[in-house]
């Protein structure tokens, strides 16, 4: 069956909510909030306090306009939080759009070469990215993942979708630079985007599947995201049963608690167990 374009940009909800949260991205805010934050039991502790520090860093960020790192912190956290805890579509597309804006502001000041990249036609990308070097791998995350954000927020412009194919180019370059980066991240997002369709519709399951295996083998099985995203986009598309139920239950036996990612684990068995749920109803 042909999954809409809101099915495709609404399977990016959980990983959008867990990438910033998993992994380097928050550590660009410094090591006491973002140690604070990642090894966080209690997620509502983390949605009250966050607005707080949204508000620090558009000061700062208004302060010193031209700073990178700064602007990249700006576009992780207000994507992150939007991503993870923000319900209503109006209030999630304002911060989608902040997030958007910072990320692309930070690549730029990193990296020259990369400015104005969204403009681009597909096909002018990847000459572009050939010239950008491993250094800035930080800085393309952020605005790839951003940039997958704002495509969700804005799922019923068919502009925006139209960006998916970018996004991807991005997510290849970085697997060339460095499949590694970020626990093997970039085979995490290419794992969804080629798993969303059937191939009979320009999809690739079978790849998807690779990344997916790929980005689990290089995170080491630690970041739980991985797996339960495995289930939800390859495992559901393709109707395995069998592996959808074993890859929840290995999430849901194994013990959360993860130095650098007990939030993004916690947040991982919520969702694995309302899968589990519902997978009688799916399948």
């Amino acid at each position: 069956m042909r999954r809409s374009a809101s099915h495709i940009i609404l399977a990016f909800s959980f990983a959008l909510a867990t990438v910033f949260a998993g992994g380097c991205s928050l550590m660009s805010l410094g090591d006491n909030l973002s140690t604070a934050v990642l090894e966080q039991k209690d997620p509502e502790i983390v949605r009250a306090g966050l607005p707080s520090y949204l508000l620090m860093l558009d000061g700062l960020i208004a302060g010193d306009p031209r700073n990178a790192a700064r602007l990249r912190s700006g576009a992780d956290l207000y994507a992150f939080y939007a991503a993870a805890f923000v319900d209503d579509p109006l209030r999630a597309k304002l911060l989608a759009d902040q997030a958007f804006d910072y990320a692309g502001r930070a690549l730029c000041r990193e990296e020259k070469a990369a400015c104005g990249l969204r403009a681009l036609p597909a096909a002018e990308m990847a000459p572009v990215l050939e010239r950008v070097d491993a250094d800035a791998l930080p800085y393309l995350m952020t605005y790839s993942t951003a940039w997958l954000l704002w495509i969700r927020q804005n799922a019923d412009d068919w502009g925006a979708l139209a960006d998916l194919p970018k996004v991807e180019l991005l997510l290849e370059r970085m697997l060339a630079l460095d499949e590694g980066f970020q626990d093997g991240r970039s085979h995490f997002y290419l794992g969804i985007l080629k798993s969303l369709r059937p191939a009979a519709f320009g999809g690739d399951p079978a790849g998807g599947r690779r990344h997916f295996e790929r980005a689990i083998a290089l995170s080491g099985g630690r970041d739980f995201s991985y797996q339960v995203e495995f289930a939800a986009t390859y495992a559901r598309a393709v109707y395995d049963r069998e592996l959808h139920d074993r890859l929840l239950r290995e999430v849901l036996a194994a013990d959360p608690e993860e130095a650098g990612r007990t939030l993004t684990n916690l947040l991982a068995r919520q969702r694995a167990e309302a899968l589990l749920a519902s997978g009688e109803a799916y399948f």
